[in-house]
């Protein structure tokens, strides 16, 4: 029969500041990424019943107001987001986590990819896909980078959010780029010891937590008694250090610091139960879709080549720089943290057998429409 997997919160700050230019909101409510939300379609018929459609795009422009910070001090090719100052370009607003995986996003539009297509490109930075979701479908952004469950979740409620392609995937073998990092105190060396520990997550109810699980019950642990809590990526050589949690599950460049000073890395979950598995996609709204599909293929066409560009060794030093540029980390661990598969084609298989591993784990009640999320431009 199945069960129930614990799950739990705690807040560690409401404010994190990514470089001197800006500080964005991270997670403060934690609304989507939470198993226990309110179903945002249930809101919007709430308001619907007190009968007037404005009322419902006040509460969406509010949600995406508590939920993602869209600061005009973000990254992107021109300050100014008149046509005419951006020369004619389209001025297009991508939320992505200040991560070293954005590099390839970051790069690309230093290296002119966007404008070559027509495109004058703001990166906002969130925490997740799934906290840019409730801006996406306001039309306060126009595309959003994030983990597959955001769309997952939308999907499942029937909020008109697409797959249009890949951004990043794990490896097959070898070192990944996302990993189980345990305190070298806790005494964790393997994904089993993980049971009746506390790990953190950056989103509840996501591939980490779910792919950790599987990880766990795959060594002979319990799963069911891991008790996640909601950490973002920063905060966690911290909280960590500080003894409050005893492993978490981070990407670079948060691994290769953990490792360095003496931490354990315990389980890369992923290639643990589906190797070289999607972390990243690349998501808009059924709305721009069907409104503006010029604009998606554009979009989708610079996306392309910047992920090509981004695989190719001859721009490694670009990319490397575009962390340096973007992320306040020591040069030494910018040359040196693990980059992904970048690729723009959509891996279905793999994100499909991740929402059966969710469904076994009742992360989600039921499979997204695939036929319907995923439109692979």
């Amino acid at each position: 029969m199945s069960r129930r997997f614990p799950r739990t919160r705690i807040a560690l700050s409401a404010f994190l500041t990514i470089n001197p230019r800006r500080m964005i909101l991270i997670d403060a409510a934690g609304w989507f990424t939470s198993p226990r939300r309110p179903s945002l379609l249930r809101m919007h018929q709430r308001f619907a019943r007190k009968g007037s459609s404005m009322k419902k795009a006040t509460a969406l422009a509010v949600l995406a107001g508590v939920v993602i910070a869209l600061t005009g001090c973000t990254d992107s090719d021109a300050t100014d987001p008149s046509p005419g100052a951006s020369g004619g370009l389209r001025k297009v607003r991508v939320a992505a986590l200040p991560i070293s995986e954005t590099a390839a996003l970051w790069g690309g539009i230093r290296a002119g990819i966007f404008r070559e297509q027509g495109l004058d490109v703001e990166v906002v930075p969130a925490q997740g896909g799934a906290q840019a979701i409730p801006a996406l479908i306001n039309g306060d952004i126009d595309f959003a980078i994030g983990q597959p469950f955001g769309p997952f979740r939308a999907d499942l409620q029937n909020l008109g959010v697409v797959i249009i392609g890949n951004y990043a995937s794990s490896y097959a073998d070898g070192d990944d780029i996302n990993a189980v990092v345990a305190s070298a105190k806790s005494g964790i060396t393997r994904p089993a010891q993980l049971a009746g520990r506390t790990v953190a997550v950056n989103s509840l109810g996501a591939a980490g937590d779910v792919t950790i699980m599987a990880a766990v019950e795959k060594d002979g642990g319990d799963p069911a008694t891991v008790k996640f809590v909601e950490v973002a990526f920063p905060d966690a050589p911290a909280q960590l250090a500080a003894g409050n949690i005893d492993a978490a599950w981070v990407t670079e460049p948060f691994i290769t610091q953990l490792r360095k000073r003496g931490d354990v890395l315990v389980v890369a979950p992923y290639q643990a139960t589906i190797p070289g598995l999607t972390t990243l996609t690349t998501i808009t709204s059924s709305r721009l879709t069907d409104s503006d599909a010029t604009l998606v293929a554009d979009f989708s066409s610079a996306m392309r080549k910047t992920l090509t560009w981004a695989k190719n060794p001859a721009n490694e030093a670009a990319l490397r720089q575009a962390i340096k540029d973007n992320l306040e980390l020591p040069e030494a661990v910018a040359d040196s943290v693990r980059l992904p598969a970048f690729g723009w084609e959509l891996d279905r298989a793999g994100l499909e057998q991740l929402a059966t591993l969710a469904q076994k784990y009742r992360v989600l009640d039921r499979r997204p429409d695939f036929d319907r999320l995923i439109q692979q431009q």
